[in-house]
């Protein structure tokens, strides 16, 4: 689906299903593990649409194998990049509850085409940490993304979008790697990522 068409199927006011019904847990070993459930939120086209229009997204850059390097994607914070949308704050008031944990931290990430990527990694503070938890919401386009073993092994691929919902925990951060990989043509994909308030917010 092309993003003039996410345009003419953006009227539907954006939902989420509070129970979590059909969540699925994949268990990855050492205490990693995942939880995935597709199309999580309803309305997802007007939700991404806006969030593109209403979002000051920056250009940033990474010091980076001795050099400093762009980063091939764009990225915000809410509130400081812009307003958000008032259901972002009600699906972090239900992960939250659902997790015992408080998700605090709200970065966006605009993939615009199959260029923007992100390398393979754990959450910079997160890695460092026995556990740790991220929730992924996906908008727009699906776009691949992929788990390995931090030691080496065999990786994971799902494609992530339209509102699906994508939360790692255990020690997912620290025992495994994930990333989005460049793909010769793809339409724009915007994550929600919440996180916790760790102490050292510079993480990505």
């Amino acid at each position: 689906m092309s993003f003039a068409q996410l345009g003419l199927l953006g009227d539907e006011e954006p939902t989420f299903e509070s129970g979590f019904s059909g969540v699925r847990r994949i268990a990855l070993g050492a205490d990693a593990w995942l939880d995935h459930l597709p199309g999580w939120v309803r309305g997802h086209e007007r939700l991404f649409e806006v969030l593109r229009a209403s979002t000051r997204w920056r250009d940033e850059q990474r010091p980076m194998y001795g050099r400093v390097i762009d980063v091939p994607r764009l990225t915000a914070n809410v509130p400081e990049d812009g307003p958000g949308h008032p259901v972002i704050d009600a699906m972090r008031g239900a992960l939250s509850l659902r997790y015992g944990e408080a998700f605090e931290r709200i970065g966006l990430s605009l993939y615009r085409d199959g260029n923007d990527s992100v390398a393979w990694h754990g959450d910079r503070i997160a890695r460092k940490m026995p556990e740790a938890m991220v929730a992924t919401i996906s908008l727009g386009a699906p776009r691949r993304f992929m788990l390995r073993p931090a030691a080496g092994g065999q990786s994971l691929s799902m494609a992530l979008g339209w509102g699906d919902l994508l939360v790692m925990g255990g020690s997912c951060q620290r025992t495994w790697q994930h990333c989005v990989p460049k793909v010769p043509k793809a339409s724009p994909r915007i994550a929600i990522m919440l996180r916790p308030r760790w102490n050292d917010q510079a993480y990505y």
